[in-house]
Formats: C-alpha cells, sequence, structure tokens
C-alpha cells in the first residue's frame, strides 16, 4: 500500500479527519458494515455452541482490549502475571507470538528461568514478557489451548494468564479483563476497518471488568460504556535501561533503571515502532526532552541495518547526547546496540 494512501486510511480511523476522503471513507464504512456482520456471527455461533471453547484445568485470566492499537496489555500481563505469583499461585503466560517464527508452531519462550527463543522467534511482545518475568514460565502459539496444556503439564501452572485473549473465544476463561486507553477508549466510534473497534461497544457485556489506562484526573467515564466495573491506571513512565556509547552492557536485563532526570534538558534523537508513535514522542517531550529528530516505524517493524545507519546519521547532524526508544522497540534489537 502507498504511504500517503495509508496515511489517509489511518488518520479516517482515527478520527483525524472528519472532512474529505468521502468515497474513501464511503468505502471503509461499506467494508466496516461486513466486517462487523462476520463479527456478530462468529460470537452468535460460540454463544449456540457451534463453535466449541476448550477449557483448561486451571484458573484462566485473560487480557485484551476492544480496539486496535496499544491500550496496555503487555505491561497488564506482566502485572497480572506477578500479581498472581506474589498471591502464591504458580502462573504462566500464553501469548499469540504475533509476528514471530514460532507464532503457527508455538513454543516456549521462557521456562521461567532462562530465555529459549529469540524475539525472532517468539515475537517482541512476548519476549519482552519473558525477560520482564522471572520465575515465570511464558509460551507462545496460535493455539492457545494447546500452549495452555503444556504450561500445565510441564511447569505445574495453576494459572494462566492470557494476552490479548478478549477475542480468543476459543478458549475459556474465568476472569475477563479488557483495557481501554482512557485518552480515545472507542477511536471515532466505527468498527474496523473504517474505525479502531476490533468488535462492537455491546461486546463489553462479557467484560467482568473494564481497566481504563493512562486515565486524566477528572475525566468523565464516556456513558456508551455502560455501568462497569471499571478501574482506572496511570501513566508513569519510568527509564528501563541505559546503555553507554561503545558499552558491552547491551544484554544486562537486570540493571537497575535510573531516573528521568536524565533526559531532562538533554538533546536526543527517538525512534519507536509502536501503535502510539506520536503519543511516545509527546510524552518524551513533556518529560522535558529536547527531541532533535523521531522517527516512527510501523508497530512490530523489525529493525534493519539501514534504519540504525539513518539513526546514527540523524544524531550526528543534530549533535544529539542520546538514543531513545521504547522497552517492546528494546527487545526487537535486543543484543544489537553497542
Amino acid at each position: 500500500m502507498k504511504p500517503h494512501l495509508k496515511k489517509k486510511i489511518e488518520s479516517l480511523m482515527m478520527g483525524r479527519e472528519t472532512t474529505g476522503f468521502c468515497l474513501l471513507g464511503y468505502f471503509l464504512h461499506l467494508a466496516s458494515i461486513f466486517y462487523g456482520g462476520a463479527v456478530r456471527l462468529r460470537v452468535s455461533l460460540f454463544d449456540r455452541r457451534i463453535f466449541k471453547s476448550r477449557k483448561l484445568p486451571c484458573m484462566v485470566i485473560s487480557i485484551g482490549n476492544l480496539t486496535l492499537g496499544g491500550t496496555g496489555k503487555t505491561p497488564m500481563t506482566i502485572y497480572t502475571a506477578d500479581l498472581v505469583q506474589r498471591l502464591g499461585y504458580r502462573p504462566a503466560v500464553v501469548s499469540r507470538g504475533y509476528r514471530g517464527r514460532r507464532e503457527k508452531k508455538g513454543g516456549i519462550v521462557s521456562d521461567g528461568c532462562n530465555i529459549l527463543l529469540t524475539a525472532e522467534d517468539a515475537g517482541d511482545e512476548a519476549f519482552m514478557m519473558a525477560r520482564k518475568l522471572k520465575n515465570i514460565p511464558v509460551l507462545i502459539g496460535r493455539d492457545r489451548f494447546r500452549s495452555g496444556m503444556e504450561a500445565v503439564n510441564r511447569f505445574s501452572a495453576d494459572v494462566i494468564i492470557l494476552d490479548d485473549g478478549f477475542q480468543h473465544l476459543q478458549l475459556k476463561r474465568d476472569i475477563d479483563l479488557v483495557l481501554l486507553d482512557d485518552t480515545n477508549p472507542l477511536g471515532n466510534g466505527y468498527l474496523f476497518p473504517r474505525g479502531v473497534l476490533r468488535e462492537p461497544v455491546s461486546a463489553l457485556k462479557r467484560a467482568d471488568a473494564c481497566i481504563l489506562t493512562r486515565c486524566r484526573p477528572g475525566n468523565a467515564m464516556p456513558p456508551e460504556l455502560g455501568r462497569g466495573p471499571f478501574f482506572s491506571t496511570c501513566h508513569n513512565p519510568y527509564l528501563a535501561r541505559v546503555i553507554p556509547a561503545g558499552s558491552d552492557s547491551a544484554n544486562d536485563d537486570n540493571a537497575a533503571g535510573p531516573g528521568l532526570e536524565l533526559i531532562r534538558g538533554h538533546r536526543a534523537v527517538a525512534f519507536s515502532g509502536i501503535a502510539g508513535n506520536d503519543e511516545f514522542c509527546r510524552m518524551l517531550e513533556t518529560m522535558g526532552c529536547d527531541v532533535a529528530g523521531f522517527a516512527g516505524f510501523p508497530d512490530h517493524h523489525w529493525y534493519t541495518p539501514g534504519d540504525f545507519e539513518n539513526l546514527m546519521t540523524e544524531i550526528r547532524k543534530s549533535n544529539a547526547d542520546m538514543l531513545i526508544t521504547t522497552d517492546k522497540d528494546y527487545a526487537r534489537i535486543h543484543g544489537r546496540i553497542r
């Protein structure tokens, strides 16, 4: 798809374009009607048990969302798994392994002590969770039931944390948590591809609770979300690690993160390949960083040597002190930065 057309479609989906592109908007709206019909039919077939849902022999907690893009599912999955472990249970995380080479076949990303798959094999999000979680296995695979059974049989897991599981109706769950970005919980209100909704808002009836992420103080609850229950979380950015130029410590995932004062007032080039590239750049500026240059890439982008060469050129041109990216992006360049 041509970049200009892709940008127009994204603007319409995110509600940034309210005028113009009428023919394109009409086409996307028509496509969203067919998509919505297919989604409703699929849910109905599961409700009527024509399509079967399987149950694991343990508790399952699903972390999901209603929209495309980032709502904080991966950090919430990490937090939930850690919390369940502190409560005395033996959790394991099961993820699809999106865009990893082992997504279809499945595999064990971490046994809780050792990382067993690369980011390319596991996918960036699963690899990031495996690095963060200690003594908690992380498994991937499109067949979440098979991955869950492997977690139960091999690691004696008694709680499965299902990452991005709200639409995965093939697996029964005991607790369904849905995350919504408080800054734009429903996008423009349309279903994909006219908007960012993966399902109609009525699907929230399946949720046991909704969690509003990146909440702003005093923000009113959108009435279309229903009665809840709802919980809210704040976004507290932090520096996960610092890799000095020429250092060999790029693989040290246990190093304590420094304070945010390290970037305040400093000139930097930043880059990210996440759903919210613009938000990441604005966050750095809000934190007092002088962003001399920013490169945004598609979500889950796998970086090439050419990408790094361009970033280094930008650093030299802008006389920047540092290069900044997200923890999720670091999972994709793990071991490649020196």
